[in-house]
């Protein structure tokens, strides 16, 4: 059960081409971001549509995976753990984010043709 303490799966489509670095280390880094939709009826019984955007972090052969096969609009499957961040900003104000750092990625569907 130690596995599922702190374990997200999800199913979305990427927003942009992920932003890939190397670290002063020498470590590869991806950020990008996924949309999550839902769907559901309010009491009106009228149909809404409900988007959420996860920001999320790969690190390594993730990385690499993501550099080389993500593009916008991409269908995936990630699997990771939530990060809590919080850093002060330039005006001395406390700023918080949340972020997923993705374990493992699964592409659904082919990839776009170049």
């Amino acid at each position: 059960m130690n596995a599922l303490k702190n374990k997200v799966q999800l199913i979305g489509n990427l927003g942009n081409a992920p932003e890939v670095r190397n670290t002063e280390s020498g470590k590869k880094l991806a950020r990008f971001s996924i949309a999550t939709s839902e769907t559901y009826r309010n009491a009106k019984g009228e149909k809404v549509k409900e988007t959420q955007w996860h920001n999320l972090i790969a690190w390594g052969k993730v990385a690499d995976i993501a550099e080389k096969y993500l593009t916008k609009g991409t269908e995936v499957v990630i699997e990771g753990k939530l990060m809590n961040n919080n850093y002060t900003d330039k005006d001395g104000n406390k700023k918080y984010s949340t972020e997923i750092q993705v374990h493992e990625l699964l592409l659904l569907g082919s990839k776009a043709s170049a």
